[in-house]
């Protein structure tokens, strides 16, 4: 089976996970390209009603208004006693930060049963992810750590038995930063460059920054990365996504599904 159709069938499987009446955000991605699709679908066919979406760049939103799908954002809702609530709407949820209910996006590199250094026991292995070949990781990781289930949509071919060894790792820094944030990865072992665009031009996000991809051939602790990277001021996100998946939709070659749930 040829991978957009495993990309299709991935898709297809995780908007079953939608219901009417629903927060939802969309990640960003050919694969989750198929899950827009499917999604607008359904609200053609009057399967699924009363649905926002919050959108995590602006191909994608752009790609969802195309396809008819509602869209909001995070600064449309409003706060009324205590309650978070999508003004003019009849959405309400309750006090708290998981906002949207539902999220699917996709992934780069994916390992599986990854052992969480501060666990034992059960739960102690999670699924990590790089993300940000697409350059929203920045958006993508804001919708997933608001929702209340993160479902992921990947091919066979994004599995991997250690982070980095398939994909290298995005960056997002801020403009007046990005040389010395450039160095300190090079410092930690990694090859980086400076992304650019289809253009030849450096790529800038939808928030105004820097992308460097950082190859490093392997990361042996991805948490402990997570953390060093986070120190630094001048790194604004970067696309290690640690124990954050609630649902890994993967579609095999052989055209199985495979399911984890976390």
């Amino acid at each position: 089976m040829n991978t957009e159709r495993l990309k299709k069938l991935a898709a297809g499987k995780a908007v079953e996970e939608i219901s009417s009446g629903m927060i939802v955000g969309l990640g960003t991605g050919s694969t989750v390209q198929f899950a827009l699709e499917k999604i607008s679908e359904k609200i053609t066919k009057g399967e699924l009603k009363n649905i926002l979406c919050i959108p995590s760049s602006s191909n994608t939103e752009k790609e969802a208004r195309r396809l008819g799908i509602p869209l909001t954002t995070f600064n449309e809702l409003i706060i009324t006693n205590g309650e978070l609530q999508i003004s003019n709407s009849q959405f309400a949820i309750g006090n708290s930060q998981l906002v949207i209910d539902v999220t699917i996006d996709g992934a780069d590199e994916l390992t599986l049963d990854h052992p969480d250094p501060d666990l034992s026991g059960e739960g102690a292995n999670q699924i990590n992810l790089i993300k940000g070949g697409g350059g929203a990781l920045l958006r993508e990781k804001i919708l997933a750590q608001t929702s209340k289930k993160f479902i992921v949509i990947i091919d066979e071919s994004k599995l991997s038995t250690k982070l980095g060894s398939k994909f290298p790792l995005p960056v997002e820094v801020v403009q007046f930063a990005a040389s010395i944030e450039q160095k300190y990865l090079e410092s930690l072992g990694a090859k980086v460059v400076r992304r650019k665009n289809a253009e030849g031009k450096i790529y800038i996000t939808d928030e105004g920054n820097y992308i460097i991809d950082a190859k490093f051939d392997g990361i042996d602790n991805p948490k402990a990365l997570a953390e060093l990277l986070n120190s630094r001021a001048g790194i604004v996100e970067h696309g290690l996504f640690i124990g954050m998946t609630s649902k890994l939709i993967c579609a095999m070659n052989n055209g199985d599904l495979r399911i984890d749930n976390c």
